[in-house]
């Protein structure tokens, strides 16, 4: 059996360098939301995940959704592994949308929407957060594994 070439990963940008070079119609409004979300919580940074500007602290939780082109939307989750649930986030400016137990889409709007929505968006993913958070706290301590033997059936391989 022919063994396949390693295929080498290209490193991730830097969440500045992925800035720099993209086209996008909505790009100083995510360049203002970015800063916005910074300053939440000192533990937040930002990296591109999904191919697009993410945000972590103990896990991923926010992603700038860039298929949206007329209003800015991040799409908040859990992180990457499934099986995760949510409380509900307090939304009095009604910026989220529930897609499901474990993420939300919320919908900033463009301009001066934006710089709007900003106060209760940083209210929003402080919340966020400390369910990620707390979600990190009671995941289970990964198991010391050790390795299996087959059991020797005397045969040579």
């Amino acid at each position: 059996m022919a063994l396949k070439p390693e295929r080498k990963q290209k490193p991730e940008p830097s969440a500045d360098d992925f800035l720099a070079d993209l086209n996008h119609p909505l790009k100083v409004e995510i360049e203002l939301v970015r800063k916005a979300i910074l300053a939440v919580d000192k533990s937040i940074t930002d990296g591109v995940k999904w191919n697009s500007l993410s945000f972590r602290t103990t896990e991923w939780f926010a992603t700038v959704n860039l298929r949206s082109r007329d209003s800015l939307q991040l799409v908040l989750h859990l992180g990457a592994r499934a099986g995760k649930t949510t409380s509900r986030i307090e939304d009095p400016k009604g910026l989220l949308k529930w897609l499901g137990k474990d993420r939300a889409i919320a919908t900033l709007g463009v301009g001066p929407q934006v710089k709007a929505s900003i106060p209760a968006f940083k209210a929003i993913a402080k919340s966020w957060i400390g369910q990620v958070r707390s979600d990190a706290d009671e995941l289970p301590a990964p198991a010391t594994s050790a390795v299996r033997k087959r059991p020797s059936t005397g045969r040579a391989r």
